[in-house]
């Protein structure tokens, strides 16, 4: 069996109405200073109101900082470092989906090692203690909550940058299922369509190793019973619940079996084309699945096992490609560039670009210019 070495070094907190502890959770370190980094929308959905009279409640001191947007670039961490330079916070909290956790993690990076993100664009490069930090989410998406990186886009070239240390892993995840019942349906589905992506995709790296596995294959059983119905019934609390925990066993999976190649490949369509996270990685996915299938059915037979006993290793990586396609058509995100209105003759820059992403290093058959190019054009 794979080795493999890994601390689980978040506490998580999971259930209906938990978000009721977030101030009791957040005086347990003893703050003088709680530094909230949450979204506009959340603001407008009422969750950050909220949050505040809990934390108050529990006699805490509270400052908030929202001027940044989905994929955080360097120059809104930046400016949420001048935000904490400002009011010096000792415990920062993280609301609402994958963005606001990645910015305070960002901002974390920063304001407690000095210097600029780019400084911590890769693995263990932290100078210095971090600040603790509660991660509160309110998609069922990235799974940032129980990862030790952040993604950050460089502001000129909108590469996003994985910085990751140890020192960055959140103290609390906050899981509580009613925080989900707000969104949007094309919210609801594109987070969890990236959810989903998390659970294939780290079920297959070169890195996978028992422990990766065993939340990547749990992760999937539930996100596949979870999806349609959350779609189908927005309030049902037990579909909200699955996928809230599914997002997250995939994000631990993450920690330790990294990405792969639907990352890569989709990450150019979001820098250049301004498409959604999950629309990219979603539309990228099946065509991944079928590439790796060559050489792997037997990991993707294992997987969807779970919710298809009777699938043979032979048919397995179709299957699994066409079950993530009729999610997408379910979910009314497009299956093709043509139905984005992206034109086939830029398949050689997302060729390029594809090949600079560091998921892509993970994909157990390699992601090579012939097969990068064979990804986009089988979706064009």
């Amino acid at each position: 069996m794979t080795p493999f070495d890994a601390t689980t070094r978040t506490r998580i907190v999971f259930g209906q109405g938990v978000f009721s502890r977030i101030g009791e959770l957040a005086a347990g370190f003893r703050p003088k200073c709680v530094l909230v980094v949450s979204d506009s929308g959340l603001v407008d959905a009422g969750h950050f109101g909220h949050a505040v009279d809990y934390l108050h409640a529990a006699g805490l001191h509270v400052e908030s900082f929202h001027d940044f947007a989905e994929n955080p670039t360097c120059a809104m961490v930046d400016a949420g470092v001048a935000k904490a330079a400002e009011v010096k916070p000792d415990l920062l909290i993280g609301l609402g989906g994958g963005s606001s956790m990645d910015c305070c993690k960002g901002i974390n990076f920063v304001y407690s090692g000095g210097g600029s993100i780019h400084d911590y664009h890769g693995v263990g490069k932290a100078t210095a203690d971090m600040l603790p930090m509660i991660a509160v989410p309110t998609t069922s998406g990235t799974g940032s909550e129980a990862q030790s990186f952040a993604l950050i886009s460089d502001t000129d070239t909108h590469v996003k940058m994985a910085c990751g240390d140890p020192k960055a892993a959140c103290k609390v995840a906050l899981l509580d299922p009613e925080l989900t019942l707000t969104l949007p349906r094309n919210v609801t589905a594109l987070t969890g369509i990236d959810a989903i992506s998390h659970a294939i995709e780290t079920y297959v790296t070169n890195r996978r190793n028992p422990m990766s596995i065993t939340y990547s294959r749990r992760a999937f059983g539930l996100l596949a019973e979870g999806f349609s119905r959350v779609l189908e019934a927005p309030d049902d609390i037990d579909a909200r619940s699955q996928m809230q925990l599914g997002a997250c066993f995939a994000g631990m999976a993450i920690e330790t079996s990294m990405l792969g190649a639907a990352h890569a490949t989709a990450n150019p369509l979001t820098a250049r084309h301004d498409i959604t996270h999950g629309q990219a990685v979603g539309l990228m996915l099946p065509a991944v699945i079928r590439l790796n299938g060559q050489q792997h059915p037997d990991w993707y037979a294992e997987l969807l096992r779970d919710v298809d006993p009777t699938v043979t290793e032979s048919e397995a990586p179709d299957r699994l490609a066409s079950m993530v396609t009729r999610w997408l058509e379910q979910a009314d995100l497009a299956t093709s560039l043509n139905a984005l209105k992206i034109p086939a003759s830029g398949i050689e820059s997302f060729v390029e670009e594809a090949l600079k992403q560091w998921t892509g290093t993970f994909n157990p058959v390699p992601l090579d210019k012939t097969n990068a190019e064979l990804l986009y054009r089988s979706v064009a």
